[in-house]
């Protein structure tokens, strides 16, 4: 399993706007998993990328880092 942080916009409808971005973080086997674990949500996707090495144990020190099982 591989840990994806997620950028998204809370609503598919509207023009992706920067400052309203959003992160959340999704264990999963590929980024299509992770796609379709979140289809469900109303969420406007800006960008899906995979956690590894350092990057990840930067992200973990975060007080956001919660990761959510795709299932």
């Amino acid at each position: 399993m591989a840990v994806f942080k997620v950028f998204y916009q809370h609503n598919k409808d509207e023009v992706i706007v920067r400052e309203n971005t959003q992160t959340i973080y999704v264990e999963a086997q590929t980024e299509e998993q992770v796609r379709r674990y979140l289809k469900k949500r109303n969420y406007n996707i800006e960008f899906v990328t995979k956690l590894e090495g350092t990057h990840l144990e930067y992200e973990k020190q975060s007080d956001h880092f919660n990761v959510e099982q795709a299932e």
